[in-house]
């Protein structure tokens, strides 16, 4: 399946039917956005057809939004899985502008959401001037083409899609997954770690024990295992984190960076810190006399 890279399609302040776009409507929409509760479909200029082959047909959905900050206003961003018919119309440089439609109160959730995305070769069709006089014209032009009559289009913007083939792009619940996956190793080495200690102690201040003393040196073999864990999931997650670095702002990047640093550091540390023998301790006596232990 083709996925787009993350663009913008909507920005605080700009037009939207001779209203401005709040702040507030961008939040909500990139929070309430859910495909499996109304999945918003990408279509030409705000005209939904209902043949599968017409000339209005449906070109691709809506799988994700998210914000990003910049210059002062919150922009929008999506990410949209294209029909073949869209890809062929970017390629030869076709609906270069696109245009969404806001429902300001949608539903149960009475706040905004996101129902659809437009693509449009002419952007005054659906620029500034057409939605100022749409909006208070006795009869909207644009009344037709929209969901619901309360809905919003904003002004149509100059949008640069780029299509990538394969798996989807990383999300946010990759990174995070594999952040899990290296805390959870990291908590079980620390816990061997413990364990081998307390036996090391135990041996040193003469309190018996169950094991032998083969068993109470510590094993390379399970270190060496955790190392290789590690090293593998610290690749799979600067892959995994340099793919998903070109979808989110730079708050969350920032914040997702540092967390991967410091797993970094802990294992580079970990790598250096020499390995401890736990060894018992000798038993002081006469060199003819036979000492008896639990081992």
């Amino acid at each position: 399946m083709k996925t787009s890279k993350w663009f913008v399609v909507a920005t605080e302040g700009a037009t939207a039917d001779g209203r401005t776009i709040e702040r507030r409507w961008i939040e909500e929409m990139a929070a309430n956005y859910d495909p499996s509760v109304y999945g918003a479909r990408v279509n030409l200029e705000h005209f939904k057809g209902i043949l599968p082959d017409g000339d209005f047909k449906r070109l691709g959905d809506v799988l994700a939004l998210t914000t990003e900050e910049r210059d002062g206003k919150l922009r929008l961003l999506a990410q949209i899985a294209p029909t073949d018919d869209l890809v062929a119309m970017v390629q030869a440089k076709q609906k270069i502008y696109t245009s969404i439609e806001v429902n300001p109160d949608f539903a149960d959730l009475h706040s905004a959401y996101l129902v659809g995305l437009a693509v449009t070769d002419d952007p005054a069709s659906l620029g500034t001037e057409m939605l100022a006089f749409s909006a208070t014209a006795k009869q909207n032009p644009l009344a037709h083409r929209k969901q619901h009559p309360n809905n919003l289009f904003t002004a149509a913007i100059d949008t640069a899609l780029c299509f990538e083939d394969g798996q989807a792009l990383a999300t946010q619940g990759d990174i995070q997954g594999l952040f899990a996956k290296l805390k959870a190793l990291f908590s079980h080495q620390n816990e061997a770690q413990s364990e081998a200690r307390n036996e090391a102690n135990a041996a040193e201040f003469g309190v018996a024990s169950d094991k032998t003393a083969e068993n109470a040196v510590a094993d390379d073999e399970p270190e060496q295992v955790f190392r290789q864990q590690v090293s593998e999931q610290l690749n799979q997650l600067s892959a995994a984190f340099a793919a998903f670095s070109e979808q989110v702002d730079l708050t969350k990047l920032a914040a997702l960076y540092d967390e991967m640093e410091a797993l970094k550091a802990q294992f580079a540390a970990l790598s250096e810190t020499p390995k401890q023998e736990f060894n018992l301790p000798e038993i002081s006596g006469s060199e003819n006399q036979i000492q008896l232990t639990d081992c």
